[in-house]
């Protein structure tokens, strides 16, 4: 059996690994939100101990890179040698599932992170692995611009461990270099922000790095409009495949009465204008 590999990760960064658990689990099921055998690969070639870290997987991150990879493949359909852009890229292997051979993609992420994905997704001609954090604007200069101002630009699992002024600029720089853009991301709801900033457990083993923007989903549209001016807000919920254990149930059951919010993914667009 060959030995499989160790990485040191913490913080943020370590949160890769979470994802790629619960992407992994879907990858390997027959009724999977995702069919990805590069995923599964790198999740069993890493030494470590994913169940007692983040406890059983769930279908969460699975569907989130489903319905980016539904957008994506639309938006590459329209945009023939367009420009991706996978700010907190991480273990993400979306390239592999969407791209075609035209795409140009740039993943994006911190130094610790990139250490780590490039053991397994080592850059080439139309995937440049950018070291840096999303918010060491400099990433900026090392994408070309298009003179259409088109980009489609993934940022799954990222904003929300950015203060929102951090989140406000982010967009903003953003849309200064392609006012065309698609933007995909997720955020997370007041409520559950708050809980992480105090100080949250995924299990009794890991505590996860504080989150501390959220938003309600009446401020959504209000916000979009600040950072984006004119873009079309998407709506998606998250479909979570029902578990038996009482934190997935309580969820079900408060977020169907409207009693919490629940986590949405987002894309902003002005292609619908066009």
């Amino acid at each position: 059996m060959a030995e499989k590999d160790v990485v040191n990760l913490t913080g943020v960064p370590e949160t890769m690994l979470w994802t790629l658990h619960n992407r992994a689990d879907e990858a390997r099921r027959t009724d999977g939100f995702i069919k990805d055998d590069l995923c599964l690969s790198i999740y069993e070639s890493i030494n470590y101990d994913y169940v007692r870290n983040f406890g059983p997987p769930d279908s969460s991150h699975g569907w989130r890179s489903s319905q980016v990879d539904e957008r994506l493949r639309e938006w590459i359909d329209r945009n023939e040698g367009g420009i991706v852009i996978e700010l907190g890229a991480g273990l993400e292997t979306q390239f592999y599932r969407v791209a075609d051979d035209r795409v140009r993609w740039y993943a994006v992420d911190v130094r610790e992170a990139m250490v780590v994905r490039e053991k397994y997704i080592p850059p080439h001609e139309r995937l440049v692995n950018v070291w840096k954090s999303a918010l060491d604007y400099t990433w900026l200069d090392d994408v070309p611009e298009r003179k259409d101002g088109e980009a489609f630009v993934s940022m799954q699992g990222l904003l929300m461990y950015f203060h929102e002024k951090d989140v406000r600029e982010l967009i903003q720089k953003i849309v200064a270099k392609y006012p065309s853009a698609t933007l995909v991301f997720d955020v997370i709801p007041i409520w559950f922000s708050n809980r992480t900033v105090k100080g949250f457990g995924k299990t009794r083993h890991y505590m996860m790095p504080p989150m501390p923007w959220g938003i309600a989903r009446k401020a959504i549209e209000p916000f979009a409009e600040e950072v984006y001016p004119g873009a079309k807000v998407t709506f998606m919920e998250y479909n979570f495949r029902f578990q038996w254990n009482a934190v997935h149930f309580l969820f079900r059951v408060l977020s169907s009465f409207n009693l919490i919010e629940p986590p949405l993914i987002l894309a902003l667009s002005k292609e619908g204008d066009r």
